[in-house]
Formats: structure tokens, sequence, C-alpha cells
């Protein structure tokens, strides 16, 4: 029979500070609690499977439903790349470059050589308001507005009607070639915009990872003849190894619309999923009735997901790192995630406590198909899990 793991990282989703948050500047970081008092949280799902139950939450709500446990990151960093790097299986015992005083001339010179083309910016900037401050001298001029942020990232904002979208992309891959090394910086960002001004960008971003240093959880999968399917920016995160199959996503929505088809087909192997709204739409925006919103609409969709599982679906819900809207900072935190794993096969009400790695995650999918994990790092917790 076959058996199918979904694997749905709730993008930013921290349970609270962890005990170096200090120095990342995250002291007081909880994103959970930042959010579930708010009017407009109600996730009845997410409570009856033990979110509430974890370790360390403030005023627990008991559960027998599910096995859940607070996840550490033992890895250097609270970005995406680190983060889904380490539940699949990867230690990265330093934090990818960030530059918060905009990228060294030696990087800009040669990115302007290779593409042809000046730019503008180089610092840290909001998207949003990037394309705003910057759009119209961009018309004008022709130059690459580059900008970074609190993250490991390089991005290029083009208006589309003066670089068409590939040839966006092909400045991209140039960047991602140039940036290696001390300068690798974890993902080089397509964001193409078009209109008059304020501007607004539109859906077609593109990330470009660097590759992962060894192999994971995915690669694994992949190699034994199993479906590894990506949903959302999962295949631009692992540089589009380790994946069979990959459907890019516009949102958090289309994300579970995508899921819940997988869900209805016949595969055997991964179905791994990042929901990216969390983050990129509410937590870096410090908007705490939109990440309220946001979670409830997907505790809905968890609803439709749970009738779709078979008896021997394994589904585990988890996080990447934190971003707290209610702190000052718009940056991603440091914090705990939570886990919860689901399924008939499943024992119910089992505390797995505090676990030292997300990379326990891809370890114990590993151990659910009977692969060797050895090649990985992280301690399956799959003879707790298994009734």
């Amino acid at each position: 029979m076959a058996k199918r793991v979904f694997l749905i990282v709730l993008d930013s989703m921290g349970i609270g500070e962890m005990p170096d948050a200090a120095n990342w500047h995250d002291e007081g970081s909880n994103t959970l609690a930042a959010i579930r008092n708010h009017a407009e949280f109600d996730c009845p799902n997410l409570t009856k499977m033990g979110l509430f139950s974890i370790d360390g939450i403030e005023n627990k709500i008991a559960s027998s439903r599910t096995c859940y446990a607070r996840m550490t990151e033992t890895s250097k960093g609270k970005d995406t790349t680190i983060g889904h790097w380490e539940i699949a299986g990867i230690y990265s015992p330093e934090p990818l470059p960030t530059y918060p005083d905009g990228f060294p001339e030696e990087v800009v010179s040669a990115f302007e050589k290779a593409t042809g083309r000046g730019t503008l910016c180089n610092k840290p900037y909001s998207g949003t308001e990037v394309i705003k401050d910057y759009g119209e001298e961009h018309l004008r001029t022709g130059k690459l507005i580059i900008y970074t942020s609190a993250d490991s990232v390089f991005q290029i904002a083009a208006h589309e009607d003066i670089v068409p979208v590939e040839e966006l992309y092909r400045y991209c891959k140039i960047a991602r070639e140039l940036l290696q090394g001390k300068h690798g910086v974890g993902r080089i960002i397509a964001r193409p915009f078009n209109g008059e001004y304020p501007f607004k960008r539109t859906p077609r971003r593109h990330d470009y990872s660097l590759v992962p240093p060894s192999k994971t959880m995915p690669d694994i999968i992949k190699e034994a003849g199993l479906d590894s399917i990506s949903i959302g920016k999962i295949y631009d995160i692992f540089a589009g190894q380790g994946f069979t199959e990959s459907y890019p996503t516009s949102g958090n929505e289309d994300g579970m619309d995508k899921t819940l088809a997988i869900a209805k087909r016949d595969f055997n192997g991964l179905c791994f999923v990042n929901l990216v709204d969390f983050d990129m739409v509410y937590g870096h925006r410090n908007d705490v009735a939109g990440y309220a919103r946001a979670l409830t609409a997907f505790d809905k969709r968890l609803g439709e997901l749970l009738p779709l599982l078979k008896e021997e679906d394994l589904l585990i819900i988890t996080a990447d790192h934190g971003c707290d809207p209610s702190t000052p900072s718009t940056d991603h935190s440091r914090e705990y995630t939570p886990m919860i794993a689901y399924g008939a096969k499943v024992k119910e009400g089992v505390n797995l406590g505090t676990r030292e790695s997300f990379a326990d995650i891809g370890s114990t999918v590993l151990e659910w198909f009977g692969l060797d994990d050895s090649a990985i790092f992280g301690k399956s917790y799959y003879k707790e899990i298994v009734k």
C-alpha cells in the first residue's frame, strides 16, 4: 500500500523566543501569542490537534488527538532557507550573509558589468516602498533596482515594460553565479512590477536559491524512486533539487487548493508545502489582524484536508522561523516552532517535548518510508509516534 506524507510549513509561525533570541535582537518575540487573542483568530482544528498543548505555550489547552512538539532551530540563522534546509536534514553552522548597509562595491560593479545595466538603491528596503521611491527613476534610466532586507537576499526589481520578465530572470541567474562563497546569499529574488506610480508588484516573482551543501530528505526520497512533490516556494528553496513535481503558488489559498488536489490523487511519497503569506504578507508588514485571519483561513482549509488522509498517511504541520507581527521589527524572529503529527497510524496525545533540531522532522519522514536517514542531520521520533 502506498504511503504519503504531507509536510506543511506555515512560513514564520513561531511559538516563542528561543534561549539565544537576544543574540538576534528578538527578545520577547512570540508570533503565536501575538495573534491568538485577536478577535479574528479562530482555529478549532489546530487547537484540537495540539497547537496549544506544546511546551512553553502560555494558557495551555489540552489535546489528545495528535503527537506534538516544540522544535528548536540548531542552525545559526532565522531565515527561510536555513529553516527549511534544517527541516530537511542540513545543519548550518554559520548564518547566511546579510547586508544592512547594502552590497559592497565589488559585488555591485561585477553585477553591473555582467548585465550591462546600472543599478539604483542598494539598501535594505521594503519591496512595496522601493518601487515607489525608485520606480520612476528606473523608468527614465533603465537602471535595475537592487535591494536587500534583514534576510540573506539580493532582490532585483524591474518594470515589465522596461525589462521583460525573462530578461529579469536572466539577470537573477547572473547574480546567482556571482554571489557565491562569502557573498553567497540565500536567495536571489526577481521582483517584477508594472503599472504607473505607485506601481504594483506582479505575481511573477522567482527565487534562485543556493544549492544545498549536502543531501536532503527530499533527495533521499527521490533517489528511492518515490514521488517528491513541492508546493509553493519549496522547489526554489532547494534550488530544484530532490523533487519529481513542482507547483508554484500565488499565496496561501492557492497553496491549499493545490495541496487538496494532490491529496485526492494516488501517489507514493512526499508532498512538501510552503504557505508563504503568513510571512510575506502579514509578518513582515506587522499586520496582526491579517496574520490572525490567515491562520483562521488555514484552519478551515485544514478541515478540508483531514478527511482526505488515508490509512497510511502522515500529516506534519510545522514552521521554519518566527516573524512576530506585534514587535517594532519587520524581520524574522529567532523562535521555537510547532510540530504537529497526525494520521491513522499516529498515537494520540503524545507530547514529544522540546526537540533538539528541526531536522528531527526530516529523519522521521524518512523512517516513515523505511528509508535510511544516516546521511542527514536529525533524530527520528518515528518510534515515539507510531501506534
